[in-house]
C-alpha cells in the first residue's frame, strides 16, 4: 500500500486491474486504493509477471502492506499464481468503492441509479453524497444536514490533514522569507501572448511562477529533496506538486513531473488536467507520492500572503498571493505596478536563510524574463 501524502495511514483496496499471470511494465494501473481524499489508480513501477495478490477487494490495510508479488523479469519463478482475486473490469458491472457502497446503505440508496465519476465510472463517495442532495433536493451548493450514523467524511479528512500538519510544524524546525515580486513585464508579455491565442491556449500567471520556481531550484537544489530516516535525499528530479482545493472539502497536491523541463503550454494543459483528474478523484499514486516541493496559492481567494507548513518529507513549500497593484518605483519614477508577495517556508535541517534567499531572488530574476522561462 503506498503512502500517498504524509496524513494518509491507510487505504482499501478497492479493484485490481491486473490478474495474476498478467504481464505488467512501468507505469501500468495495477489496482484502485480508496483514501480519504479519493480513489487513487496504483501504479507499478517494475516490468515482469503479477505472479500473486495478497490482499483482497475491500481490505483496508496500513500503507506499507505488501499488496502482490510482482515476479521481474529475469528473475526465478516462485509461487504459481493465484486464481484471480477479481473478475476482469466490464462496462456492465457495478464498480463502487466499499466506502461509496456503505454510505449508500446508510443514505438508502441505490448504487445502480448513481452515475459514477471515478475511474471507467467506478461510484465514489462523492458521487452518492451528491445523488443524497439530489434525493433531498436541496440546492447543490448547501451542505446537507448531518444523518445520525453517518460518519462526516469532511471532518474526518480535516482531522487527518490536521494531525499531519500538526506532527509536522512540530517535527521540522521551520523557517520563514517573504519578498514582494514586481510583475510588471511578467504580466505585459503574458497580456500581448494571450492576445495571439485562442482562449482554450490562453496562459494563466500560476504557470509563469510554477516554472520560475521549478528553473530556481537548479539554482538552490538543496529545496528540492525529502527528508528520510534522519537524513536529506537530494532529488535529482523537479516534481512540483500544486495544492488543489477539492470540491468536497480538503487539500490534495499532486505533481506536475519534471515541470523544469516543460514548456509554458506543456505546464497548462498538464495544470488543467490535474485540476480536473484531482477534483474528479482520478489521480495516479505518483502524482501524489512524487512531488519535491510545493506550490500554494491562495490568491483567488483574495489573499495577499500565504506562509505554508511544510508537506513530509519533502523540505521546503513556496506560497504566492493575490497580484495586486502597488506604488513601486521603477527607474527613480513612482508609478502603479502588479506585484505579488512570495513566501518560502522551509527546514532548517536542510537549508538556512541565506540558501533561501538566494531561491526567491532567483525566482524574481526569473520573472524579469518571461519570454525565457
Amino acid at each position: 500500500m503506498p503512502i500517498l501524502g504524509a496524513d494518509m495511514e491507510a487505504g482499501t483496496l478497492v479493484a485490481w486491474r491486473k490478474n495474476p499471470g498478467d504481464r505488467v511494465k512501468r507505469g501500468d494501473v495495477v489496482a484502485e486504493v480508496e483514501t480519504e481524499k479519493g480513489l487513487i489508480d496504483v501504479e507499478i513501477f517494475a516490468n515482469g509477471v503479477l505472479e500473486r495478490v495478497l490482499v483482497q477487494p475491500g481490505q483496508k490495510v496500513p500503507v506499507g502492506t505488501v499488496l502482490a508479488i510482482i515476479r521481474e523479469d529475469g528473475a526465478a519463478v516462485g509461487t504459481p499464481p493465484l486464481a484471480p482475486a477479481a473478475a476482469p473490469p466490464t462496462s456492465r458491472r457495478l464498480r463502487i468503492s466499499p466506502l461509496a457502497r456503505k454510505l449508500a446503505t446508510e443514505l438508502g440508496i441505490d448504487p445502480a441509479a448513481i452515475p459514477g465519476t471515478g475511474p471507467d465510472g467506478a461510484i465514489t463517495r462523492e458521487d452518492v453524497e451528491r445523488a443524497a442532495l439530489q434525493r433531498a433536493a436541496i440546492p447543490s451548493g448547501t451542505p446537507p444536514a448531518p444523518t445520525p450514523g453517518v460518519v462526516d467524511r469532511q471532518a474526518q479528512l480535516r482531522q487527518t490533514v490536521g494531525a499531519a500538519m500538526a506532527r509536522a510544524k512540530r517535527e521540522i524546525p521551520h523557517y520563514y522569507l517573504g519578498t514582494t515580486i514586481d510583475l510588471g513585464r511578467a504580466t505585459d508579455w503574458l497580456a500581448v501572448e494571450n492576445a495571439k491565442r485562442p482562449v482554450p491556449t490562453r496562459l494563466l500567471p500560476g504557470v509563469l511562477l510554477m516554472k520560475a520556481v521549478a528553473l530556481a531550484l537548479r539554482e538552490v537544489p538543496e529545496l528540492n529533496a525529502r527528508w528520510i530516516a534522519g537524513k536529506v535525499e537530494p532529488s535529482p528530479v523537479i516534481h512540483v506538486g500544486v495544492a488543489i482545493s477539492l470540491r468536497s472539502g480538503g487539500l490534495v497536491a499532486p505533481a506536475l513531473h519534471d515541470t523544469d523541463h516543460q514548456s509554458l503550454d506543456e505546464l497548462m494543459r498538464s495544470l488543467r488536467d490535474l485540476v480536473m483528474r484531482a477534483r474528479a478523484g482520478t489521480l495516479r499514486s505518483s502524482e501524489l507520492s512524487d512531488p519535491t516541493i510545493t506550490v500554494t496559492s491562495l490568491g483567488e481567494q483574495g489573499v495577499e500572503s500565504v506562509f505554508g507548513i511544510i508537506y513530509p518529507p519533502q523540505v521546503a513549500i513556496v506560497g504566492f498571493g493575490k497580484i495586486v497593484e502597488r506604488p513601486w518605483v521603477v527607474e527613480g519614477q513612482i508609478m502603479p505596478r502588479p506585484v505579488v508577495t512570495a513566501t518560502l517556508s522551509a527546514d532548517h535541517r536542510v537549508t538556512d536563510g541565506h540558501r533561501g534567499g538566494l531561491f526567491l531572488v532567483a525566482v524574481d530574476r526569473l520573472l524579469q524574463e518571461p519570454d525565457r522561462l
